[in-house]
């Protein structure tokens, strides 16, 4: 009875308004709590990224995600919350603990609303990596602006829980920020201007673009500049404002390319054959499997040639599908006129010599 009588006794002792009993019983709540919270996730975590495994649904991989982004600390928090309501605490105290309680539970909202959207960002770049690449660039961009409006607004909350007024920060922030848009302007200018690259899509990462008479093959779009292999091999540096305010001539958009060639033939050429040539050249150009026939015309008298414009459509945008098609075209035209008998024009001179009588009166 003695010893109880002591045990009972050192449990009744008062240590900050509260009994030892007290305090064992709330940290006993806690500490369950943090452990029951810990298996909780454990297990429902395991059940919800099988049951997401299984399913074509959304729903549940969001699910699955949410739980695995649930921090310790967040539960540990929770749990001290959930044992102090066994324990007769000052007001301070309780304010205290509850203010940093929402400071978690805000911190954990943004790592939910983070994950969230980290998780759709990557099924839509799955979905669009074959067919647009640009958009894994535009996704990653747009995740950056989230998340940096996602903790900024929870810092701005986490301030104002904790008695920090923000409206005269929020107010000291615009102004600076002001200052800062204008002494980095030349940098915001490249920044805004990789977003509307990325979101208005003139050229992706893999098209072949000319810009200025520069060309070559886009390899990356960077929030400063956008980087650029040349067919010569070197790599090429665009800043991004710079870019959009040029001309730029994208062949990968190309569905089909016009192509315009001449020929010229002697002047000699009779003209039954040259009324046959360019019927002769659209039957060239029709037997080729890629190549569309517009139109062939005699064009004009040249200097030393008679000139046929000729213009086709090849249906794809390859560069070396259209040399292809124009090299068995020129093959083709080649010789069928060398079977025809029609020579082919190139630079001469005629010299006429006038063997009239000289001013003396005797001939030449």
């Amino acid at each position: 009875m003695c010893y109880e009588h002591n045990i009972m006794g050192i449990l009744e002792r008062v240590f900050y308004d509260n009994t030892l009993k007290a305090w064992l019983i709330a940290l006993g709540v806690a500490l369950v709590g943090f452990i029951v919270l810990r298996i909780l996730k454990k297990v429902v975590g395991r059940k919800a990224a099988a049951l997401a495994r299984k399913t074509v649904s959304q729903v549940d991989d969001y699910a699955a995600e949410l739980i695995q982004r649930t921090k310790p600390f967040f539960l540990l928090f929770l749990s001290l919350y959930l044992g102090s309501h066994f324990l007769s605490l000052p007001g301070t105290a309780k304010q205290v603990l509850s203010r940093l309680t929402v400071l978690a539970l805000l911190i954990q909202f943004a790592i939910w609303g983070n994950g969230l959207f980290e998780s759709w960002r990557r099924q839509i770049q799955r979905q669009k990596r074959e067919d647009d690449p640009a958009s894994v660039a535009t996704y990653a961009a747009l995740g950056f602006l989230v998340r940096l409006v996602v903790w900024t607004i929870v810092l701005l909350m986490a301030l104002a829980n904790l008695g920090i007024n923000i409206t005269a920060l929020v107010t000291g922030l615009g102004i600076s920020g002001i200052a800062v848009a204008l002494a980095l302007q030349n940098i915001l200018g490249d920044l805004f201007a990789s977003m509307s690259i990325l979101l208005d899509k003139p050229f992706v990462i893999g098209d072949f673009i000319i810009v200025d008479g520069l060309m070559g093959t886009v390899q990356h779009i960077g929030l400063k500049t956008t980087r650029v292999h040349s067919l010569s091999g070197e790599q090429l540096v665009f800043g991004n404002s710079d870019l959009l305010k040029s001309r730029i001539r994208n062949y990968k958009r190309m569905e089909e390319r016009r192509i315009v060639f001449n020929v010229g033939v002697v002047y000699q050429t009779p003209p039954e054959k040259l009324a046959a040539i360019p019927g002769m050249i659209e039957e060239i150009i029709k037997a080729q499997e890629l190549a569309r026939f517009d139109r062939s015309h005699f064009k004009a008298f040249g200097n030393f040639s008679l000139d046929f414009e000729n213009v086709y459509y090849v249906n794809s945008p390859d560069y070396n599908i259209y040399m292809n098609v124009q090299q068995a075209i020129n093959l083709a035209v080649f010789r069928r006129f060398q079977d025809e008998g029609i020579e082919f024009a190139y630079p001469t001179q005629t010299i006429f010599i006038d063997r009239g009588a000289d001013p003396s009166g005797s001939p030449v």
